[in-house]
């Protein structure tokens, strides 16, 4: 075994199987011309070793990033007039493993991930590719913002390159800026000294998010493109210019015993200059006060005029700080999604319920727990999910993530005008919740409104700049609705590259191409499903998707059996 650090370049065909389905013959001879032409001679010249071929792609091993680049946009520029191949190429520096005659490693993964990300005839390198190249080189890249790449724990930040020098489609320019007041918070630091309080770090930033978020007069960027951020030092007026906000709130929180340190700077994007700054040493106990005064001192410098819509009801928290302790641990073990996971917030839910019985966030953090158990397959805990949103409420009916449980128990128990009602009265509550828009999204989907979906999906993305792979499915699922198959399968395609471990796009890719006639890439989406489900089958996808009208259900299923899914 072999350890060593590589710049590794991973690149493959675009549409491989579509083109063999087209034409065998011609695609071969098209690829071997190619490999023998310019790509292996661009290889040799930066001194690269393939250290492996598939049938549509190679791995190569480069001494210097600086070579792999220019090797790359070598082969992309040579292959920009060709009439039948397109590359895709992803580069980043790391670690790489040699055993026999495999290879493998974090340098090998995330190249590969990024090659899936990137455009076809583009280039995409991780931050750190870019960072061991000189100013020159590294300024023909444009900013792709932080990714989420599959079974790497941290969002990459990425940096693209098309031939010509100009941003490629699907690049994450700079954002225009609202014409509210508006706002990115990024992860305050944990200055304990101890990893395991990170928890406690992330959910005081997640807090003031969300009490910023129900501000109608401000625009705040959501928590997963602010978190997405963690543990990377990066120019806050980088930031603000990526995400199209003019201020960025920063801080740190230290928590010893019955004691915590907060402390928070407001920054103009535009001069870097501190808009507000404030540390609070208090009890643990006043922690809810600290978060309010952080609200307010915010709105105050930003010199908002609040709307009687921004009129917040007083704060239903509790005043048992263990209670709310075990509330942060909830979250942080929930949102690992793995059955154990959700087995340790069930327990610390359920523990904070026990401390404080009125407190109404565990028994919204229970209902978020058993509604994600029913979607793994226990079907009991939909009504759990319920029982246990219905008490948030009764508690404390201004609480937001009541109604993203409540609706979409609502919603997969076919309610779907209850559904829609509870989205927007999340909406109501916390009109900078991306998530809110979404939600009600993917129910006008099933409600059979599709028209509805693109504005709101545009909304969620907005401030959310860094979105999951189901907003670009929603959009996907309402073209199929709408029967405009071509849009389906383009939006689908798209969350299926964000999310790789997701059977949803595979199923619903190959319903629409087989409308469209487009058999073998039909299959492959099969294949792509089975691979991650091998039992898949047509009566799961008919009991889990609450379409209201018959037909939109039939519709598809008809689809998905004619691609080859059995029932």
């Amino acid at each position: 075994m072999q350890r060593r650090l590589s710049a590794i370049l991973a690149a493959d065909v675009v549409n491989y199987s579509r083109l063999m389905g087209a034409d065998q013959t011609g695609t071969l001879a098209a690829l071997r011309a190619m490999r023998r032409d310019l790509f292996e001679p661009a290889v040799a010249k930066h001194r690269g070793e393939i250290v492996k071929r598939m049938g549509d792609g190679w791995l190569v091993e480069f001494a210097s990033v600086s070579d792999a680049v220019d090797c790359a946009m070598q082969v992309q520029e040579g292959l920009a007039d060709h009439d039948l191949l397109r590359l895709r190429i992803g580069i980043h520096i790391g670690e790489v493993v040699f055993e026999e005659e495999d290879i493998y490693g974090d340098g090998v993964n995330i190249a590969a991930r990024l090659e899936a990300l990137a455009e076809p005839g583009g280039l995409l390198i991780s931050d750190s590719a870019r960072n061991s190249l000189d100013g020159k080189a590294a300024a023909v890249f444009s900013d792709g913002g932080p990714q989420s790449l599959k079974n790497i724990a941290r969002p990459v930040s990425v940096w693209r390159w098309s031939v010509g020098g100009a941003a490629p489609a699907g690049a994450v320019e700079p954002l225009a800026l609202p014409e509210k007041p508006s706002i990115a918070v990024l992860p305050f630091t944990n200055m304990s000294g101890d990893p395991e309080q990170d928890y406690f770090a992330d959910g005081i930033t997640e807090d003031i998010i969300t009490e910023l978020a129900r501000l109608q007069s401000l625009f705040v960027i959501a928590r997963n493109t602010s978190f997405t951020f963690k543990g990377e030092s990066r120019n806050v007026q980088d930031v603000a210019r990526v995400l199209g906000v003019h201020y960025v709130l920063e801080g740190s929180v230290r928590k010893a015993g019955n004691r915590v340190r907060v402390t928070g700077q407001l920054i103009d994007g535009k001069s870097g200059g501190h808009a507000w700054a404030e540390r609070y040493d208090r009890d643990l106990a006043d922690i809810f006060a600290v978060q309010d005064d952080v609200t307010d001192k915010i709105v105050k410098a930003l010199k908002v005029s609040l709307v009687g819509a921004d009129e917040l009801p007083e704060r239903a928290e509790t005043a048992a700080p263990e209670a709310y302790d075990c509330v942060l641990r909830g979250r942080e073990q929930y949102r690992l999604f793995t059955k154990e996971a959700l087995a340790n917030a069930r327990a610390l839910y359920e523990r904070a319920t026990a401390i404080d019985p009125a407190y109404a966030a565990p028994y919204a953090g229970l209902a978020e727990v058993c509604l994600h158990e029913w979607f793994l397959g226990d079907a009991a805990a939909l009504d759990t999910t319920f029982e246990l949103a219905l008490k948030a409420a009764s508690l404390n009916p201004d609480l937001p993530l009541v109604y993203e449980a409540l609706g979409n128990a609502y919603l997969f128990t076919g309610r779907h005008d209850e559904a829609i009602a509870a989205f927007l009265r999340w909406i109501e509550l916390e009109p900078n919740s991306a998530e809110a828009y979404a939600n009600l999204a993917g129910a006008h989907v099933f409600d059979g409104e599709p028209e509805k979906v693109h504005d709101l999906i545009a909304k969620a993305s907005r401030l959310n700049p860094v979105y999951p792979f189901y907003y670009p499915l929603y959009r996907g699922q309402a073209y199929f609705v709408a029967g405009r198959y071509e849009e389906a399968a383009d939006f689908i395609r798209r969350a299926a590259d964000l999310n790789p471990a997701s059977p949803h796009p595979p199923m619903c890719l190959a319903a629409s191409l087989a409308l469209l006639g487009r058999e073998e890439e039909a299959k492959a989406a099969v294949a792509a499903t089975y691979a991650i489900i091998p039992d898949a089958r047509l009566g799961s996808v008919r009991k889990n998707l609450p379409f209201r009208r018959p037909d939109d259900l039939d519709r598809l299923l008809g689809a998905m059996r004619r691609a080859g899914f059995t029932d």
